[in-house]
């Protein structure tokens, strides 16, 4: 029932769109029928232009990821067990997280080149604080009756931090690894203005420059089911091996 109720919104909007472009009311130039939409996806598909271009933004994007939680887990959990650390990381971290990634495309193209190390570093950038904060805040939350009750126990220092703070931090952490995902496919079509060859952000672009908006909005709705599709497995997966956590983290949809 909550999944059909999901689907009313979205069946509105595309019952009206029906209805305007059938009546003339939308200018089909910059929005196309429904019908032209879904022609071109079709065209897309079984031409195998379409996977093409998923397959290198998904690996964009879960490339990206991967190297967000490479680098902000650690440093999170190294901030979050040193806080005579915070005074030194906290003004760098603020200072970083008013830049928006696509500001720093110049940069990148002069550090990294115009090859995949500078999209990944696009996509870095935008998913790196969602991963931080998050389990930043899981383990600064940590209940410090709990970590009493470890002391009262004997517990050593790492005892500690794997039977009491992480068991705590794992919503938090669950949800940031969520957040970041989204900011990747939030990011992709910046990282791939990149001199970008391939990827569904270069199609969007390069449909912009081609006046195609049936293809812009294929690859819109391209990007928007996939990062749903990510988004649910994901939600799959930690209810699977977490199933105390995953209950928890139903708040955090990105």
């Amino acid at each position: 029932m909550k999944q059909l109720k999901g689907l009313v919104i979205p069946a509105l909007v595309l019952v009206l769109w029906f209805v305007g472009s059938a009546w003339g009311i939308i200018n089909q130039y910059i929005i196309p029928p429904p019908a032209k939409v879904w022609q071109t996806a079709i065209e897309l598909t079984t031409t195998g232009v379409l996977f093409k271009h998923i397959a290198v933004s998904l690996y964009r994007v879960l490339a990206g990821f991967f190297l967000t939680v490479l680098f902000a887990f650690p440093l999170a959990v190294l901030v979050g067990m040193q806080r005579n650390l915070e005074p030194y990381i906290d003004p760098v971290l603020d200072f970083l997280g008013h830049i928006p990634p696509i500001s720093c495309i110049p940069i990148f193209i002069l550090w990294f080149g115009i090859d995949e190390a500078s999209k990944l570093a696009v996509i870095v950038l935008a998913t790196f604080f969602p991963v931080f904060l998050n389990t930043l805040n899981g383990i600064l939350s940590c209940n410090k009756q709990l970590l009493e009750v470890g002391e009262v126990f004997g517990f050593r220092a790492r005892d500690k931090f794997w039977r009491i703070i992480m068991p705590s931090a794992l919503p938090s952490i669950i949800v940031g690894f969520r957040l970041g995902l989204g900011y990747s496919w939030r990011s992709l079509v910046g990282a791939e203005l990149i001199a970008a060859a391939s990827g569904i952000g270069y199609m969007i672009i390069d449909a912009e420059q081609l006046s195609r908006p049936d293809i812009i909005i294929v690859g819109i709705l391209t990007i928007g089911l996939f990062g749903y599709i990510i988004d649910y497995l994901f939600l799959k997966l930690t209810n699977r091996l977490l199933p105390w956590v995953g209950e928890r983290v139903n708040y955090g949809r990105s």
